[in-house]
């Protein structure tokens, strides 16, 4: 049974990386912007 899941894991490597070549990389997840403090102009008096 090992040797069957090895070579199950195998071709889900490949079945992955054809996948990959066809469609392109998974999409990446967009990295949340860092909030930037800004000073309030209405409290410049």
């Amino acid at each position: 049974m090992d040797y069957l899941e090895k070579v199950l894991e195998k071709l889900r490597e490949w079945a992955g990386k054809v996948i990959e070549a066809l469609l392109g990389p998974e999409p990446q997840p967009e990295p949340e912007p860092i909030p930037v403090p800004v000073r309030d102009p209405q409290r410049r008096r």
